[in-house]
């Protein structure tokens, strides 16, 4: 069975949701006329992933100014579900794709970095929070819990996505693994050449195929009325790209791309998951589970849990 698969590389519009969400839209519908059956889209490209902001922050304190680029960016995550998730299912059953597609969650007073999955009839079929933002995400950033750590049913095998650095986590991989995860998914922020390297490793240690999409974000891209501490030249690139797909046998099928905004298709032979796991299997005939073995809380979180005692 050969699948055709998208990954898009392409940044999010400032601090206008409603632009961005057109610009999926259109990008969704381009890789279904282009014949792909799965789309991939970066991480945060609904809400924007605000490279170079810091929100007016340091050791001790805020500022007012920090404040109100928060009380922005906020403004410009999205509900789930909301009418905004149902116009980007609209386009993905209009398309005939699957996707999966980075986004900036609101939920209650709290932002997620999340991944939405969209089957081609255009259903929420599941979403994923990042368990563990990186370093100043942290400060605009929930933690997911293992209740959204799953994959969802596609007609190639298990889709899942983890997204950017939660790839360094090795239990996270193998927790991915276990569900017998076929399209693994990498929404990024990372453009560095090594992020390469990673994934290829995870492909070759899953036996998988890793989609991975990073924006290609320059500063006049970011969200207006922000301050960056990286560059105030509108021209200036703040996210260089570089999305791929590797086959399970760590072969780079297409990409990196580094040269602007794309969209990169390649043909992916199923049968590549069978021909690997023949000598390696991670979580079968190569685990040693009479040595180690991996529990996962799957279980949600809740701060407030109103249990009507009997």
């Amino acid at each position: 069975m050969v699948l055709k698969a998208c990954v898009v590389q392409a940044a999010a519009i400032g601090s206008d949701t409603a632009a961005t969400i057109d610009k999926a839209i259109s990008l969704i519908t381009e890789c279904g006329e282009r014949g792909a059956e799965l789309a991939v889209f970066p991480e945060a490209f609904i809400g924007g992933y605000p490279h170079g902001a810091r929100f007016g922050t340091f050791f001790g304190g805020r500022t007012l100014e920090g404040r109100n680029e928060f009380s922005s960016y906020f403004e410009s995550a999205i509900e789930v579900p909301s009418k905004e998730t149902e116009a980007l299912g609209t386009a993905a059953k209009n398309a005939g794709i699957f996707v999966t597609i980075g986004i900036i969650e609101r939920d209650g007073g709290t932002l997620y970095c999340t991944a939405l999955f969209f089957g081609r009839d255009g259903l929420l079929l599941g979403k994923h929070r990042k368990l563990m933002p990186t370093a100043l995400e942290r400060l605009c950033w929930g933690f997911g819990d293992g209740s959204t750590l799953s994959t969802v049913d596609t007609p190639w095998g298990r889709m899942g996505a983890v997204i950017c650095w939660e790839n360094y986590m090795p239990l996270t991989r193998t927790a991915m693994y276990g569900q017998g995860i076929a399209l693994y998914c990498a929404p990024t922020a990372d453009d560095r050449e090594c992020w390469v390297s990673t994934m290829r490793h995870i492909a070759l240690e899953g036996r998988c195929f890793v989609l991975s999409a990073c924006q290609y974000l320059t500063r006049a891209d970011f969200p207006t009325g922000f301050k960056n501490e990286v560059t105030d030249d509108a021209s200036e690139v703040l996210m260089r790209g570089g999305s791929l797909i590797v086959d399970p046998m760590g072969e780079v099928l297409v990409g990196p791309d580094y040269t602007g905004e794309t969209v990169l298709l390649a043909e992916l032979d199923m049968r590549q998951i069978t021909r690997g796991k023949f000598d390696f299997d991670v979580v079968g005939h190569y685990a040693r589970p009479d040595v180690f073995r991996l529990e996962v809380d799957t279980r949600p979180k809740f701060a407030v849990d109103m249990r009507r005692k009997t």
